[in-house]
């Protein structure tokens, strides 16, 4: 028996700490500062280049990003430092993730009217992992009180769309009952603050999508019509280094290359044509018109993407409630944002109503999933 697999609860964990524009280019210009004067001889000389100042108005025009939720924003505020402050953990403790990951599936189960035990399936999909192993997702699973397996996915970006899909797919061949997808992002982490280009982009969050067979749902919920995930290789968005860094000829005299770095000109070029042309292939395929969309939940990565993504696919400027952006409370959150917007602006479609969720990124890599409300 093949069953529908649905939607049927979200969950978002939003930290308490939140990082103004003001606040971050007062940090960002006092370190530029700091950075100038220290190295006056070089500049003067031609061997360096002066740090330019960051303001809100760059930020605003470059991302439409307006704040940023953190885990910590005292060691990212410090011009000295320039990242987050976060404790040691032991061994015995529920790692950052799963805290912050658990938090978000709590919330789905609870609009799904479902608990923990009645899971059998849990991946952790997100951009980065706190640890290689053991699996943040089996750590989840214990957690939350979860049966089955587990296991972590990183497509970047595009993390919980593919993570939605794998579990849609097991649900439609019945190796599963239910599944969480949960997306824990300190993406504070692996941003280079000290950066102008990027410094911005970056915010903090977890979400969780509750998936289980459309017959079994207690309450409203969106059918996954159908998913489609592609990539192709590019080096325009990526981290260098990882666990081998200690074994290159430099050792770790820098942390640079294990952050986030991009080519941001060359991704809007390039990402934007193929995130757009993969929907309307997706659309295509099932028979759809972009038209009888009611809402895009596209990735929150830059609203100018989204707004060039949506007119590609419905040939004309969408309208605010067609395309939610969350971007500008939230800033970029990685694979989150999809997420955020569709937890957060879903629940007014109607019966029948045709909606779908799209998240993209490094790789490249972009997953849509099209989804159909019922109450």
């Amino acid at each position: 028996m093949t069953h529908i697999p649905a939607i049927t609860g979200t969950g978002v964990y939003t930290p308490e700490a939140t990082i103004s524009n003001a606040e971050l280019v007062e940090a960002f210009n006092a370190y530029a500062d700091r950075w100038n004067a220290e190295n006056a001889a070089a500049i003067a000389a031609g061997e360096l280049t002066a740090k330019d100042h960051s303001s809100e108005e760059f930020i605003v025009k470059a991302s439409g990003i307006e704040q940023r939720y953190v885990m910590d924003k005292t060691g990212v505020l410090d011009p000295a430092r320039m990242y987050p402050a976060l404790r040691q953990r032991s061994d015995e403790e529920p790692g950052i993730m799963t805290e912050m990951g658990a938090d978000a599936a709590r919330k789905a189960l609870a609009q799904a009217g479902r608990e923990g035990h009645e899971v059998d399936l849990v991946i952790c999909a997100a951009s980065n992992m706190e640890r290689a192993y053991p699996a943040v997702a089996i750590e989840l699973q214990k957690e939350l009180g979860c049966t089955g397996f587990a296991f972590d996915m990183n497509v970047a970006c595009s993390s919980a769309t593919f993570g939605i899909q794998a579990a849609a797919d097991m649900i439609r061949a019945g190796s599963v009952r239910r599944a969480l997808v949960i997306n824990p992002e300190i993406c504070s982490g692996h941003l280079e603050w000290r950066d102008r280009d990027c410094h911005f982009i970056f915010g903090d969050v977890a979400t969780a999508t509750l998936i289980e067979p459309a017959s079994q749902a207690k309450g409203p919920r969106f059918d996954i019509r159908s998913t489609r995930c592609a990539t192709t290789f590019s080096n325009n968005i990526r981290n260098n280094n990882g666990f081998l860094r200690r074994s290159r000829p430099d050792g770790v005299a820098d942390r640079r290359d294990m952050q986030f770095m991009q080519n941001g000109r060359k991704v809007f070029k390039e990402v934007v044509p193929m995130v757009g042309e993969h929907i309307l292939g997706h659309l295509a395929e099932e028979g759809i018109d972009p038209e009888a969309l009611k809402r895009l939940w596209l990735h929150q990565a830059n609203k100018s993407m989204n707004d060039f993504i949506g007119r590609k696919v419905l040939g004309r400027p969408p309208e605010p409630d067609e395309q939610p952006n969350i971007l500008q409370d939230y800033a970029n959150t990685s694979s989150a944002g999809s997420i955020i917007a569709f937890s957060k602006y879903s629940d007014d479609l109607g019966e029948g109503d045709l909606g779908l969720i799209c998240s993209f990124g490094a790789g490249y890599s972009v997953g849509s999933v099209l989804v159909e409300r019922h109450a």
